[in-house]
Parts: C-alpha cells; sequence; structure tokens
C-alpha cells in the first residue's frame, strides 16, 4: 500500500468527519492551518479521516511536536511517521473537532486562555487546560502534574 493511501485512509468519511471537514473549511481555519503550513515550508498531504497532514514544520513556535489549526496537522516529523502514531494524531484530530465545535476562530483564545489558566494553576500549559484534558494529555504527550506521583523506595514512603 502506498504511503498517499495509507494517509488517506481506505474507509470513506463518516458524517461526524464531513461535517468537521466541511464546517472547518467554512470557518475559514482550514485555510488559515494551510496558510501557515505553506509559508512554513511543510510538505502536506491528505490524511486520514479528513484530515490534512503538514509534515517538515521547522519553526520555533509552538514547542510541540505537532499541533492542529482547522482540519491541518501540522507536525515536526513526516507524515507517515505521524500516521504511524494514531494516539498523538487521535489527540490532534480532537483538537480539529474543537475548532469546529467552537465555530473556528474562537477556538485559538479559548485555548489560549485555557493554557493560561493551566500555566497559572499547576505550572504546566496542559495539566489543567480544558481542552487538552478532553484530547487526552497522555495522548498529546503533556503529564497531568496534578496527580500525585507514588513516591521513590528511597523516600521512604513519603510523597515527594
Amino acid at each position: 500500500m502506498t504511503l498517499r493511501r495509507r494517509l488517506a485512509g481506505a474507509r470513506p468519511l463518516t458524517a461526524g468527519q464531513r461535517a468537521r471537514q466541511i464546517a472547518n473549511l467554512a470557518n475559514g481555519t482550514t485555510l488559515l492551518g494551510l496558510g501557515i503550513a505553506r509559508v512554513a515550508g511543510t510538505a502536506i498531504t491528505k490524511g486520514p479521516r479528513g484530515l490534512v497532514i503538514a509534515a517538515g514544520y521547522r519553526w520555533r513556535l509552538p514547542h510541540a511536536g505537532a499541533f492542529a489549526v482547522g482540519n491541518v496537522v501540522i507536525c515536526r516529523t513526516s507524515a507517515e511517521r505521524l500516521a504511524s502514531n494514531a494516539a498523538l494524531l487521535g489527540h490532534e484530530e480532537k483538537h480539529c473537532s474543537q475548532y469546529a465545535c467552537c465555530l473556528g476562530f474562537p477556538f485559538l483564545p479559548l485555548y489560549f486562555l485555557a493554557a493560561g489558566w493551566s500555566q497559572f494553576r499547576t505550572g504546566n500549559p496542559g495539566s489543567a487546560n480544558f481542552f487538552e484534558k478532553l484530547a487526552g494529555l497522555e495522548a498529546g504527550g503533556y503529564v497531568d502534574i496534578r496527580t500525585p506521583r507514588p513516591a521513590p523506595h528511597s523516600a521512604g514512603g513519603i510523597e515527594v
């Protein structure tokens, strides 16, 4: 199976995936994502479930290995490597759905507000971020620092 066929997926889009695709096209965020991808010099590929993968992102910000803008998932790795990481791709796909649910551009200030609140509360932009929690913290590479970790044996059973 070719890379293009594997990335695009063999299954037709579900009604929800098609609705997300249309909503993010209509609200302009997919066009914004494609613009960012093009200006950043990424390789744009048709992805699975109505997504577009923009691979080879090299800019410093954001620091994430992957992020979504509309239905475009922009990543630092190759499209094939992202497609093989089902957890991360699924996490970013949930952000694509969040764009659609927030009617596009309002997602951006809402997300940054949630990240700021999380940073203030936990010292980490993801741990208490509503959008990251809904997308799955672990799948996105975040650690929930609000959850106490078991104490190491050398601490005598005392949480540190």
